[in-house]
């Protein structure tokens, strides 16, 4: 849920289908979700998993987690799509958001926002368990509230802390299949708090004016490109040391270790170049290939810890 306009790539914003009015209302509540947020939230979500179990969960388990953690995360977004609507309105990328073009009304927005939230967390609590409903609350009031709400529009490291909630679904589906947390879980949330940045960072590099045209303090807004390539640099070893941190806590195997160094290494090089364009001062900085690369990297490195348990 803290990737927040991940979902959007384009710089134009999301088209609004020219279809029958009633397909075309669906469409914009759908839109409303970000479902290619929750797509990549349901990646770590999965793996995680698999290696709680140590192989195949209850396939009931994995079938009523992904449901709630998917409601969970919509929920989340369409309620950020209300409390954003005025600056979303304000730039190119999320302009055509139905929430900031007024196709959904402020109403409705909230009221759908809210009964996805309610709905996901009575479900996970009923046919999954106590825990995994109450870290899907948290979640959503931690985007909704300490993200949207009190850091997006007030300091440069909104993103930072904000993406917390993000991280929030390995911990959703490890409790979903073992009914409690430990220090694994822990180290697969700290892999996603600090690919954060420099994942969003780089999007945010692309979309500087935007943000500065709706007065939202994005650290490339705030900061030299120079600051927020050394910022980069400095969290993908971070990422690179946390990854590595899971062997020995969780025992991987072979298939994680090899994936973890071959995809590490491909995500500092990615970041090394980005600096290497800012330093050069060139006009293109291609900001979005690290962005891009950055997404590539997270789905095979959970990949990798779904596929690890049953190669051990």
């Amino acid at each position: 849920m803290s990737l927040d306009e991940s979902s959007t790539l384009r710089s134009d914003g999301p088209a609004v289908p020219e279809v029958t009015q009633p397909q075309s209302t669906f469409l914009a509540y759908v839109a409303l979700t970000k479902p290619r947020i929750i797509e990549l939230l349901l990646v770590t979500t999965i793996p995680t998993m698999f290696l709680a179990a140590k192989g195949f969960p209850s396939l009931a388990v994995v079938c009523w987690t992904l449901l709630g953690g998917a409601l969970s995360a919509g929920g989340a977004n369409v309620l950020n799509c209300f409390f954003d609507r005025d600056i979303d309105a304000l730039m190119h990328r999320t302009q055509a958001r139905p929430s900031a073009t007024g196709q959904i009304s402020p109403r409705n927005t909230m009221a759908f926002g809210l009964i996805l939230s309610g709905l996901s967390v009575i479900l996970l609590a009923v046919t999954v368990n106590a825990l995994s409903a109450a870290l899907s609350a948290g979640a959503i009031a931690f985007y909704v509230v300490i993200y949207t709400l009190l850091l997006k529009r007030r300091t440069s490291q909104n993103i930072v802390w904000g993406g917390a909630a993000g991280c929030m679904p390995v911990l959703i589906g490890w409790s979903a299949v073992t009914g409690s947390l430990s220090w694994t879980p822990l180290v697969l949330f700290l892999i996603v708090f600090f690919w954060t940045p420099p994942h969003y960072w780089p999007l945010s590099l692309r979309f500087k004016d935007d943000y500065a045209r709706a007065g939202v303090p994005m650290l490339p807004v705030e900061a030299s490109a120079q600051t927020v390539a050394n910022q980069i640099v400095w969290y993908s070893w971070v990422l690179f040391a946390v990854s590595w941190a899971l062997i020995p806590v969780a025992q991987m195997g072979i298939v994680y270790h090899v994936s973890c160094i071959v995809l590490g290494t491909a995500f500092l090089i990615e970041a090394y170049g980005l600096r290497d364009r800012v330093k050069k001062n060139l006009d293109d900085l291609k900001p979005m290939r690290l962005f891009h690369w950055s997404i590539t990297y997270l789905s095979l490195l959970f990949l990798a810890i779904g596929i690890d348990p049953f190669v051990r």
